[in-house]
């Protein structure tokens, strides 16, 4: 059953720039590509009201009304977590809303910039739980080079990252071990020392 709900789930292709977000839907190649813009109105009791999003969000900005890019930020990718959430909600529901059904999407977020050096657990992290926050079933998050829309494979992808892990993993146990026996070989050293200036 899970793999037959895979087999018709939508993917997504995220990529995250502080001046553009591309959402693509890898069957269809139907593409949303605007600016990442959301406009939330606050209204008389204080309620907050998204007005507008994308492109059509720029011109919104009135004293009641407060235009986010929660992708701006001098440092990292994400400035504003709820917004991009919601923005990233919206978006993916326009996509699928020529769906008959509407079915949760597998998602892959590209950051685009702002990654040199490479992405710290905590922004994979932050990034995963972004899309799945929007409706995403399944989230990856890639790193490196854009990829080309029609060649995704999330299955693959995702085989491809689970090896990553587990080696990552077994290095990490790895390294681990080494040090545990080298801290066992210099207190075994230790003792024996110990002992024979004493015998």
């Amino acid at each position: 059953m899970t793999s037959l709900f895979a087999r018709f789930s939508p993917c997504f292709y995220v990529q995250m720039r502080e001046s553009r977000l591309t959402v693509t839907d890898v069957a269809t190649g139907e593409r949303w590509d605007q600016a990442p813009l959301q406009a939330i109105e606050t209204g008389d009791k204080g309620k907050k009201e998204v007005v507008a999003f994308g492109d059509e969000a720029k011109n919104r900005a009135s004293p009641t009304t407060q235009v986010i890019n929660p992708f701006a930020h001098p440092r990292s990718l994400l400035s504003d977590f709820s917004v991009a959430e919601k923005l990233l909600q919206l978006v993916f529901k326009a996509l699928g809303k020529r769906r008959f059904i509407p079915v949760t999407p597998a998602v892959i977020m590209h950051p685009m910039e702002k990654a040199e050096g490479g992405l710290s657990q905590i922004e994979i992290r932050a990034f995963r739980e972004l899309a799945l926050g929007a409706g995403a079933r399944s989230v990856l998050v890639q790193e490196g080079p854009e990829l080309v829309a029609q060649n995704i494979d999330f299955a693959q992808l995702e085989r491809e990252q689970q090896t990553l892990e587990g080696l990552d993993l077994a290095g990490r146990s790895a390294r681990s071990g080494g040090w545990l026996v080298n801290i066992l070989f210099i207190a075994g050293a230790a003792f024996l020392f110990w002992r024979l200036g004493n015998g």
